[in-house]
C-alpha cells in the first residue's frame, strides 16, 4: 500500500514520520505538482473530497519517489539555521522601525524599546551562530563537508552551513537537480516569431537561500576562476549582468555539489 500527501510546511511531518516508522511506502509531493496534475485532469473545483481524489490519482498514475526522512543531524542543523534566519528577519523589522521612529521623532521610550529589542536579537543571533559552528564541528562528517564547501571561492561560513544542510537533506543525483530545486534553472518563453521573452530564473525554490547565493555569486565573480571566466564570457556574448549573475549562482551550486559528491577540495576546472 502506498500513501501520498502534499508537503504542507511542517504540518505533514508527524504523520509522515509515523507512516515511515510503520514501514509504509510514502510519497510526499510538492503542492505545485499536485495542482498541475489537477489541471491536467480538468479539475476546476477545490474541495477536500476533490483534492483527495486528485492526490490519490496522482499516486496511482505517476512514478513518484518514495519519501525518506532527513538524517537526524541534518534536521537539527536545519532547525538551527531556520531559527537564525527568523531572528535576522526580526532584526530587519526592528531596524526599520528604528529608522521610522527616528524620522517621525518618536518618544524616547519607543526609541529605547526598539534599541533594546535589537540588542537582544543581536545577542541571540550571535549565540545561534556559535551553536551552529559548535554543532557542525562536533560531527566529523559535517565538519569535513563544510571545510570542503569553504574551499570554493564565494562560499563563506554562513553560506557553507546553508548549502551543507540543503545538499545533505535530499538525495540529489545530479547538480542540475539541486539547481532546479532552488529555482535557479532558466525559464524560456518562446513561440514562433511573436513571443520571444528574455530567459529568467524559475525562482521556485527557497528565496532566502537564493538571496544568500546571490551574495556568494557576487564574491565568486571576482575570486572564483571558473565563475569569473563564465561571467566574462556571458557578458561578452551580450548577456545582461543579472543573467550572468544568475548563471554564476547556478554554477556555484553545481561546484558545491561536485566537491561534496567527490569529497575533494575545489580545483579550478575551466568553464564547461
Amino acid at each position: 500500500m502506498q500513501f501520498v500527501m502534499e508537503a504542507t510546511g511542517v504540518y505533514h511531518e508527524n504523520l509522515a514520520y509515523g507512516l515511515y516508522e510503520a514501514g509504509a511506502r510514502l510519497v510526499v509531493e510538492n503542492p505545485a505538482k499536485i495542482k498541475s496534475h489537477a489541471g491536467s485532469l480538468g479539475s476546476r473545483n477545490k474541495t477536500d473530497k476533490k483534492d483527495s481524489f486528485v492526490i490519490a490519482h496522482y499516486g496511482a498514475t505517476m512514478q513518484a519517489k518514495r519519501w525518506e526522512p532527513e538524517p537526524v543531524e541534518i534536521r537539527e542543523l536545519k532547525a538551527l539555521i531556520a531559527r537564525k534566519q527568523a531572528i535576522e528577519l526580526d532584526m530587519q523589522r526592528e531596524e526599520n522601525r528604528l529608522e521610522k521612529a527616528s524620522i517621525t521623532k518618536s518618544s524616547d521610550v519607543v526609541y529605547q524599546s526598539i534599541e533594546s529589542m535589537i540588542k537582544v536579537l543581536k545577542a541571540q543571533k550571535k549565540a545561534l551562530e556559535t551553536e551552529i559552528d559548535r554543532y557542525i564541528n562536533s560531527n566529523p562528517d559535517l565538519k569535513k563537508d563544510r571545510q570542503l564547501l569553504q574551499s570554493v571561492p564565494g562560499i563563506g561560513p554562513v553560506l557553507s552551513a546553508i548549502v551543507l544542510a540543503l545538499l545533505r537533506s535530499r538525495s540529489f543525483t545530479q547538480a542540475t537537480q539541486c539547481s532546479a530545486f532552488l529555482g535557479l534553472n532558466p525559464v524560456v518563453k518562446e513561440s514562433g516569431t511573436s513571443l520571444h521573452k528574455r530567459p529568467r530564473l524559475s525562482k521556485m525554490g527557497d528565496a532566502r537561500i537564493r538571496a544568500k547565493l546571490y551574495m556568494g555569486a557576487i564574491v565568486a565573480i571576482r575570486y572564483n576562476p571558473d565563475i569569473v571566466q563564465q561571467y566574462e564570457r556571458l557578458l561578452s556574448n551580450g548577456k545582461s549582468k543579472m543573467c550572468a549573475i544568475g548563471a554564476a549562482m547556478r554554477k556555484l551550486v553545481q561546484i558545491c555539489f561536485g566537491v561534496l559528491k567527490h569529497q575533494t577540495e575545489y580545483q579550478p576546472q575551466g568553464v564547461i
